[in-house]
C-alpha cells in the first residue's frame, strides 16, 4: 500500500476503525500476532495495519534484520484478511513514530485510528521523541506483556495522562475517542521476546 494512496483515498480509511501496531518485529514473533488478534478483538477493529519500523532509533542496529526482510517475515507471520503488514515509515521518510503520524494527519483526521503496543514499549515511551505530541495524536491501546505490568502503568506516561485512562471494558470505545485516551488490556501473556529469538542460545 502506498503512502500516498492512503493520504488521498478518504474511501480506504473513512469511517473504518484501524489499529496502528509499530514496532522493529526484529523479528516479528507470535507475542506480536497475540497483540494484534487481540486488538482487532477488543477494540472491535476493521483492520489492523502491522507498521514496520525502518529502525528502532532507541536500540542498537548491530544485527539488525534488513528491512526487507523484516517486513517479508512480518508479513508471513500477519497473514489474516484484517491484516496488512506496510512499511510507511519508509515510506513517508520518517525515524520516529511523531514525524510517521504527522505524516498520516490527514488520514488520521478521515478514520477511526488506535495506536496498538505492547506493555514494554509504553513502559519508555517518555523516551521517545515528541512522546507527548503521540499521545495527543491518537489514541492508545497498551496490551500486557510478561514482567511488564507494573513499570508500564508506574511509567511517566502513565502517570502524565492518568486522567485520560479508560477501564478495560470500555477499550472498544477508543478508536471513536480524541486524544489523548488510552487504556491497558490484559491478555493471555506469551513468554517470548525479539530479544531473546536474534540470541543464539536464546534467554534463560
Amino acid at each position: 500500500m502506498a503512502l500516498r494512496s492512503i493520504l488521498t483515498s478518504r474511501a480506504m480509511v473513512e469511517g473504518r476503525r484501524i489499529g496502528l501496531f509499530g514496532g522493529s518485529f526484529n523479528p516479528p514473533h507470535e507475542g506480536h500476532r497475540a497483540v494484534a488478534e487481540w486488538a482487532l478483538k477488543r477494540l472491535q477493529l476493521d483492520e489492523l495495519w502491522w507498521l514496520v519500523a525502518t529502525r528502532n532509533p532507541l536500540k542498537t542496529t548491530a544485527g539488525a534484520a534488513d528491512l526487507k526482510d523484516r517486513l517479508a517475515a512480518t508479513r508471513r507471520l500477519a497473514r489474516h484478511p484484517r491484516m496488512r503488514a506496510l512499511d510507511l515509515e519508509r515510506k513517508a521518510g520518517a525515524i520516529y513514530t511523531a514525524d510517521l503520524l504527522d505524516a498520516l494527519a490527514p488520514a488520521l483526521g478521515s478514520g477511526l485510528f488506535v495506536w496498538v503496543m505492547g506493555a514494554d514499549a509504553f513502559a519508555g515511551l517518555h523516551h521517545w521523541r515528541r512522546w507527548r505530541a503521540i499521545m495527543h495524536a491518537l489514541p492508545i491501546a497498551v496490551f500486557d506483556r510478561p514482567g511488564w505490568r507494573l513499570k508500564a502503568l508506574a511509567s511517566p506516561a502513565a502517570h502524565a495522562f492518568r486522567h485520560f485512562r479508560l477501564q478495560q471494558h470500555e477499550a472498544a470505545l477508543l478508536p471513536e475517542l480524541a486524544a489523548p485516551a488510552w487504556t491497558f488490556l490484559s491478555m493471555p501473556l506469551h513468554d517470548v521476546s525479539s530479544t531473546c529469538l536474534r540470541q543464539p542460545e536464546g534467554c534463560r
